[in-house]
């Protein structure tokens, strides 16, 4: 059947003209050339191409892949099972906690969402209730957050100038449930990893000038300016807050009060907490229900001050908040207000996950557990669409009550459930409490939560000693988010980030290498492999002979800060190592391979020195080099003697190193057999070596040996069936390997003692039987006795079959053939059909010296083989 598939298969590339790998012409001569080591002596390794079938196949999921997707879906049937009054004392203080604070602040970030306060509660409820199914956080708690909100409000504002029919809850939602499900689809289809396309700067930008612009907006109802238009940029709205402080009301008494409060109240509790070790727990809780203690204070002092005249209070206050869930049902979703909705989805989108991702992320490193960012779409998606039907708007994760929640001990996700509840209280008990809580305490509550989320100046400079490029990404960002809107900062810093990517990307280059010998120095001594191997002392590393030495590679030009006064030159006349920087892929191939190119044109020498046979006849674009550099390379390369009147050596070997090139594309591979094609013209009649080291992927190295690299080149002169393979080779593991020789080697010594001992005995009973009778037993009863304990007690140790009889000769003849065993299984790293492809740079480095002068040294036999024949 394979062969009558195959003879099909190359029956119809016949007929398509389609031109099928040649054979390999090293393949079936791996027993020829100048090898380092003896085929008969090695197990022979032929590397196998990855097949496009196998590929396919390994992307459609198992039976085990589907029941583990369905099961990862719902996270919390992996431990709910486990639930123990431990967890539930833990969960319960820290939900009981979140829901104490998430209750104030839903109800204030809903006014940044020019919703009620109502809104706020409904939002707090649904997203803590559902979040738990499916979340892979223990610590983050989702809901209301400020720039969400603030977010929401803008789309509702900017939604109602053109559409006022359309209610803003009916806004809020449908945006909820179109963001939801865009959420959901993503995290179903496990795209996770698209949260780090959006860099730490932008988060940080993002963050920064949606603070600013929230804590802006807050500074005329804090005072109880109700004439500034607080939806416009941040400038305008801190200008125009300056123009009106004339209006300022009675309420900013009441607001700039509670804001020092809360402040003086979070410093004090810390500052408590230190002087009081002891007690810091009880001050973290303090600390942590500031915002509840002060909304109680004054919801009581605006009692006492308005409840003789509610109707027309002293300062702006809540009023009515209604009792239960008065906005339940299907939320408002149709194709006018998608329409209006859609340009706003996708910083919606961004804001919903990189808050959220990012708060999980951090809190699983510090608590030591690792989150889903898939999985958690899916959370945040279901938290979003659900949300909806109970009057919710957009919900995602809140860094400052997972902070809260973590500190507070939560030990699984179900704390959410108790929050849930305790929000649910207060829907259904506290709205007559919430009548008479003031507007310019929410404000301040509100001030108060997102002076945090502004990037510290600290931090800032941290940014600016690791990338000062990010810090300008930075600061842009901020500008625009303060000067212009939030989503235009946010699209303008993804953007700007993007840009800096592909730019480095587009125009990588990678470094020429030199070879260095390093000592490794532990102290005042020279270590060898093991740093308990202590070969001598540390000096002047003479003589070379007793001190250990290793290659390393440098990049020539010390860019990489090493010590200059280290000499870094090329490793051998006419041969270049170059390392990729970015990869290697369309995007920087040309640039990358032009700088290989032009540093070997610059470097070396046409092999063919009647090329040009006058200077007249170099082409414009090439009038070679000046004497002075002549001069210098002659120097350089050949000791002061001219290899050709340029001074350089001619271009031998090109070793690319591919640590950093994961995978290749058409694009790459082409443009790298182009320049291998102009280089063979630049060296010809002679070619060019090219050697590859340090390749990660089997698919790279099928896309480079279809394109005629791994093995030499065919020769018009035949000189590629006299390449030197010289091979890596390793230790082979299992039964067969070194350790276990040596273990091999520990129990012989034991049971070679053992049966000593025994055979001392024998000798000793014997002897006295010889002396008490007259009667001794016979060499043939001794040795039948002998041999049946033998067959009864016979064992093997570390495969060393023994029998007591058999003593220290046994053990003797088993170790040998052991030893004999490993001694003959070295096997090569890479197959040896690719000899052009090394593990490492020395490897790659030798394969290309010895091969150079292989061939001098034929070039040299044969020119004094034609001087003797004449």
């Amino acid at each position: 059947m394979q062969n009558a598939t195959r003879r099909a298969g190359h029956g119809l590339a016949k007929a398509l003209g389609v031109k099928l790998q040649e054979k390999e012409p090293v393949r079936d001569e791996l027993s020829r050339g100048e090898s380092i080591f003896s085929i008969q002596t090695t197990d022979t390794f032929v590397e196998q191409q990855p097949r496009s079938i196998d590929w396919v196949v390994d992307q459609f999921p198992s039976r085990k892949d589907t029941t583990s997707y369905l099961w990862s879906l719902f996270p919390f049937l992996t431990w709910i099972s486990k639930y123990n009054w431990s967890w539930l004392a833990g969960d319960a203080v820290a939900g009981i906690t979140i829901g104490a604070v998430v209750v104030p602040q839903g109800m204030a970030y809903a006014g940044l969402a020019e919703l009620d306060v109502q809104f706020g509660l409904y939002s707090s409820f649904m997203g803590v209730l559902v979040y738990w199914f499916f979340a892979t956080s223990k610590d983050i708690t989702i809901g209301p957050v400020a720039v969400m909100s603030l977010l929401v409000g803008n789309v509702v504002t900017e939604v109602r100038k053109t559409h006022p029919e359309f209610a803003k809850e009916a806004i809020a939602s449908c945006l909820s449930v179109l963001a939801g499900a865009v959420i959901l689809g993503l995290g179903l289809v496990r795209i996770g990893w698209i949260v780090d396309l959006i860099p730490l700067t932008s988060l940080s930008a993002f963050m920064t000038g949606s603070a600013i612009n929230i804590a802006v907006g807050q500074i005329p109802p804090l005072l109880g300016i109700q004439t500034v238009e607080t939806r416009g940029a941040a400038y305008r709205v801190f200008i125009n807050t300056l123009k009106h402080l004339g209006d300022t009301k009675l309420d900013a008494a009441m607001g700039l009060s509670a804001l020092t409060m809360l402040y003086a109240l979070r410093h004090g509790s810390t500052a408590l907490a230190h002087r009081f070790p002891k007690k810091q727990k009880a001050f973290f809780f303090g600390s942590t229900l500031r915002t509840v203690f002060v909304i109680l204070l004054y919801t009581l002092i605006s009692f006492l001050v308005n409840m003789k005249h509610a109707d027309d209070p002293s300062f702006q206050i809540l009023m009515t908040v209604p009792r239960g869930f008065q906005n339940a049902g299907v939320p408002t979703v149709n194709t006018t207000l998608v329409k209006l909705i859609a340009p706003y989805l996708p910083a919606t989108i961004i804001v919903l996950l990189i808050e959220h991702i990012a708060i999980s992320k951090s809190f699983g490193r510090v608590n030591n557990y690792t989150i889903n960012p898939s999985q958690e779409m899916v959370g945040i998606g279901v938290a979003n669409m659900m949300g909806p039907f109970m009057g919710g708007y957009p919900v995602t994760g809140s860094f400052t009550r997972t902070a809260i929640a973590s500190k507070a001990g939560v030990r699984t996700p179900l704390a959410g459930l108790i929050t849930a509840m305790v929000v649910l209280l207060a829907i259904y008990a506290l709205p007559p409490m919430f009548y008479y809580i003031p507007k310019s305490v929410l404000a301040a509550v509100i001030i108060h939560a997102v002076i945090d989320l502004i990037t510290t100046p600290n931090t800032v400079y941290q940014f600016w000693r690791v990338s000062p490029l990010e810090v300008f990404v930075f600061f842009v960002g901020v500008f625009i988010a303060v000067f212009v809107t939030i989503e235009d900062g946010i699209y303008a810093t993804v953007g700007l980030s993007a840009a800096i990517l592909i730019f480095r990307i587009l125009k990588a280059r990678g470094r020429f290498l030199g070879k260095v010998k390093v000592h490794s120095v532990l102290g005042d001594h020279v270590i060898g492999d093991d740093h308990r191997d202590v070969l001598g002392e540390y000096g002047t590393f003479s003589p070379p002979v007793a001190q250990p030495a290793r290659n390393v590679f440098l990049p020539i030009g010390h860019p990489d800060g090493s010590n200059p006064e280290v000499e870094v030159d090329n490793p051998y006349p006419g041969i270049f190592i170059y390392r990729f920087s970015e990869g290697f892929n369309y995007p920087n191939a040309s640039h990358t391979l032009e700088h290989l190119t032009s540093y070997v044109f610059a470097n070396t020498r046409r092999t063919n020195k009647n090329h040009f046979a006058k200077r007249g006849d170099r082409p414009w674009n090439d009038p070679g080099p000046s004497r002075l550099l002549k001069r210098k390379n002659r120097s350089r390369y050949n000791n002061g003697s001219s290899e050709g009147e340029d001074g350089f050596p001619t271009l031998k070997a090109v070793i690319l190193d591919f640590s950093s090139v994961n995978n290749v594309d058409i694009t790459s591979v082409q443009q790298l057999i182009d320049v291998r094609n102009q280089l063979d013209r630049y060296t010809s009649p002679d070619f060019v070596d090219w050697h590859i080291a340090c390749i990660n992927n089997r698919w790279t190295k099928r896309a480079l040996v279809s394109a005629g690299f791994g093995y030499p080149a065919e020769r018009a002169d035949g000189l590629q069936h006299r390449w030197r393979s010289i091979f890596s080779v390793a230790e082979i593991g299992g039964e067969d390997s070194p350790a276990e020789l040596q273990e091999v080697k520990s129990n012989a010594a034991i049971l070679s003692r053992t049966t000593s001992m025994h055979v001392g005995a024998t000798l000793d009973i014997e002897s006295g039987l010889a002396a008490d009778s007259s009667e001794a037993p016979t060499p043939a009863n001794g040795k039948a006795s002998a041999a049946g304990e033998g067959e009864e007690a016979g064992a093997t140790i570390s495969g060393i079959p023994c029998t007591e009889s058999r003593g220290v000769k046994a053990v003797d003849m088993a170790l040998k053939r052991k030893q004999n065993a490993v001694k003959g299984r070295p096997v090569a790293v890479h197959g040896l059909n690719r000899p052009l492809f090394h593990v490492d740079l020395t490897s790659a480095l030798q394969s290309a010296i010895a091969n150079v002068e292989a061939r001098m040294e034929v070039a040299t036999s044969e020119s004094e083989g034609a001087v003797t024949g004449r």
